[in-house]
C-alpha cells in the first residue's frame, strides 16, 4: 500500500493498538450525561467534615478575624486620635506617614478578612453536590398569591411593623451613613486664598524693599542665578525658582512653597512670540516664564517641543502654545498656563511680580 492517501495526498495514519496515532485519547467516561450518584464532588472539604481538621481551621479563621478587628480598630484610633494630636495629616511628611499607617492597617484588615473567609469556605463548608430544579418561568396566579402572602407574613414576623423597633433601627443606621463624611478630614483644611498667590509675590516684595526691581530667577537644584546671556539659545527650557526661597521659608513649608512656585523658563524666537495684550513687556527678547503646574489636574507640564514651541503635560496630553501666552491647543486643560512677568536687571533675569492668576487646576481658584 502506498504511503500517500490517494484522495488527499497526505500520509495515511498508522494504527497503534486500538487507537489510530494522531487522534485524541478515548474518553474514560462513556456516558455524556452523568447520573446524580456518579457526579464528582466539588473541590473543598468534601461531603463530610473531619472534626479535628475543622476545629483547627476554625481557630485559624477566628484568629484572622480577630486580627482584622484590631487592624480596623488601629485604623480608627490612628485617624481620630494620634493624627489629631500631632498636627494632623497635612504637609508632605505627614501625608507620607499617614498614608503608610492608614493604608497598611486597612490593607491588613481586608487581607486578614479575605484569607479568613477563604479558609472558612474551603475547610469548614461541605461540598455536597447541589441539584437545581428547573421549572416553568411563568408563575400561576396561585403561586403569585402565595408569594404575596409569604412576603406579608415575613414582614409581620420580622417585627418591622413595631414603631419602636423601626424608629430605633433608623436611629442606629443614620450615623453609619454619615461616617464616611469624617474621611473628608483627610482632604485637609479648605485652601481659602492660599492658592491664589505663590512665593514669587513675597520674594518680589522683599527684593523691592531692598531697592531692587524684582527677585532673580535661580536654576532649580543649583540655586544659580540666571543671566540673560546664559539663556540666549532659542529652543531652551529650564525649571526655575525665586532666589532665596530655601533660606527665607521655614523648613516645614519649603517643599510646599517650591511645589507652588515651580516655573518653566523658555526661550522662543522673538519674531514668533505673540504676547497677550497688556503683557508686551513681560518677556526678554522671547525669554518667557510660565507656571509648570498644568491647569488640568496639577501634573508638571515638563515637556517642550522645540519645533512647534508646544508645552506638553505628559499626564493627559494637555498642550500649550509657548509663543501665544501658553494658550491651550489640545487636551483637557481649560485655561492657559499662568505667565510670570519678567524683566532684566544688571544682566540677570528677574521676576517683577507674582503670577496674575491662580496657578494649577481651575478648581483651585474656588478655594
Amino acid at each position: 500500500m502506498s504511503d500517500e492517501n490517494e484522495t488527499t495526498g497526505s500520509p495515511e495514519p498508522r494504527e497503534h493498538g486500538d487507537r489510530i496515532i494522531g487522534t485524541p485519547s478515548p474518553a474514560t467516561q462513556r456516558n455524556l450525561i452523568v447520573e446524580d450518584d456518579e457526579a464528582p464532588a466539588p473541590a473543598g472539604a468534601g461531603a463530610e467534615l473531619d472534626e479535628g481538621e475543622a476545629k483547627r481551621a476554625e481557630r485559624v479563621v477566628a484568629a484572622l478575624f480577630v486580627l482584622a478587628f484590631f487592624a480596623s480598630l488601629g485604623f480608627m484610633v490612628y485617624f481620630v486620635g494620634w493624627s489629631g494630636r500631632h498636627g494632623g495629616m497635612h504637609g508632605l511628611e505627614r501625608t507620607r506617614e499617614s498614608n503608610m499607617w492608614l493604608g497598611g492597617l486597612m490593607a491588613l484588615a481586608f487581607l486578614a478578612m479575605g484569607v479568613g473567609v477563604t479558609i472558612w469556605v474551603r475547610r469548614l463548608m461541605t461540598s455536597k453536590p447541589i441539584i437545581q430544579e428547573r421549572h416553568e418561568f411563568s408563575a400561576t396566579p396561585d403561586d403569585r398569591s402565595a408569594f404575596a402572602t409569604d412576603v406579608l407574613e415575613g414582614a409581620q414576623d420580622s417585627g418591622l411593623k413595631r414603631p419602636l423597633l423601626r424608629r430605633t433601627l433608623l436611629l442606629a443606621a443614620a450615623p453609619l451613613g454619615l461616617a464616611p463624611l469624617f474621611l473628608l478630614r483627610d482632604l485637609g483644611p479648605l485652601p481659602e486664598k492660599k492658592l491664589r498667590s505663590t512665593y514669587w509675590g513675597e520674594a518680589v516684595r522683599k527684593a523691592q524693599a531692598q531697592g531692587r526691581r524684582g527677585v532673580r530667577l535661580v536654576v532649580d537644584g543649583t540655586d544659580r542665578a540666571l543671566r540673560v546671556s546664559d539663556f540666549a539659545a532659542p529652543g531652551s527650557m529650564i525649571t526655575v525658582l525665586p532666589e532665596g526661597m530655601e533660606k527665607d521659608v521655614p523648613h516645614e513649608d519649603v517643599l510646599t512653597q517650591m511645589a507652588k512656585s515651580v516655573t518653566i523658563l523658555i526661550n522662543v524666537p522673538a519674531d514668533q512670540f505673540k504676547p497677550a495684550p497688556g503683557r508686551e513687556n513681560w518677556h526678554i527678547g522671547g525669554i518667557v516664564a510660565y507656571s509648570k503646574i498644568c491647569t488640568h489636574v496639577g501634573c508638571p507640564a515638563a515637556l517642550y517641543e522645540q519645533t512647534t514651541h508646544h508645552i506638553l503635560c505628559p499626564c493627559h496630553q494637555s498642550t500649550f502654545d509657548a509663543t501665544d501666552a501658553a494658550k491651550v491647543v489640545f487636551g483637557p486643560a481649560a485655561r492657559p498656563l499662568p505667565q510670570l512677568p519678567l524683566a532684566e536687571e544688571d544682566g540677570y533675569i528677574i521676576a517683577t511680580a507674582d503670577f496674575p492668576e491662580p496657578i494649577g487646576p481651575s478648581f483651585w481658584e474656588r478655594g
